[in-house]
């Protein structure tokens, strides 16, 4: 199987609200979050992190005034409930067509925007992703332009990314032909993402 060239392009906080995702992130954190926008085709908005000069976090919930999309919303977001939380890891990579026909779990190609931004991002027909939501989202950009060179240092860098799973090992098995990102460890556990970020006030939790 050829190696897909996964890279970590950025991380999701889900909340029932976009103010209860940005108040779940800014707790954890110790910063504040800039402008995002909307997407139109998921009926959902966001707000934006910088994780450096090619990664970032977004805070993001569904738009109370959007319009129903007409198909599940990505992230499984249409599901959520509770309290705010890292809902997802999003993974570049320079083909998304070779990508999910290699992991076809991961759903189908879909033309999105947003702004000037242009992208195809693999989401599945029930909207959460599968492995109980903590396989990664593939994302495959168009063009040069990318959300993460336009934000302000906040001085926030990922310094690791756990990624739980009752069969760990076998999550490993089956990305790890793709991803060799050290900061990327597989635990057996209950399903659920956590992450440590270096910030300014020293190195975070965020889950």
């Amino acid at each position: 199987m050829a190696d897909l060239g996964m890279e970590i392009d950025h991380l999701a906080v889900a909340g029932e609200t976009l103010e209860a995702a940005l108040a779940h992130v800014e707790a954890a954190l110790g910063v504040t979050l800039a402008e995002g926008g909307r997407h139109a085709r998921f009926g959902t908005w966001n707000r934006l992190l910088s994780l450096g000069e090619a990664e970032y976090l977004e805070a993001i919930a569904v738009d109370p005034e959007a319009a129903p999309p007409g198909v599940p919303r990505w992230f499984g977001l249409d599901a959520l409930t509770g309290g705010p939380r890292l809902q997802a890891w999003i993974v570049r990579v320079a083909d998304l067509d070779a990508a999910v026909a290699a992991l076809p779990e991961a759903g189908r190609a879909v033309p999105l925007e947003r702004g000037d931004l242009r992208w195809r991002m693999a989401v599945p027909e029930a909207g959460a992703l599968p492995w109980d939501g903590v396989f990664p989202a593939l994302i495959e950009w168009e063009g040069t332009a990318h959300p993460a060179p336009r934000l302000p240092d906040a001085a926030c860098r990922l310094e690791s990314l756990e990624v739980r799973y009752p069969a760990a090992e076998a999550l490993a098995a089956r990305l790890g032909p793709h991803l060799s990102d050290p900061r990327v460890r597989f635990v057996a556990g209950t399903p659920g993402l956590a992450a440590e970020i270096a910030t300014p006030a020293g190195t975070r939790r965020l889950a």
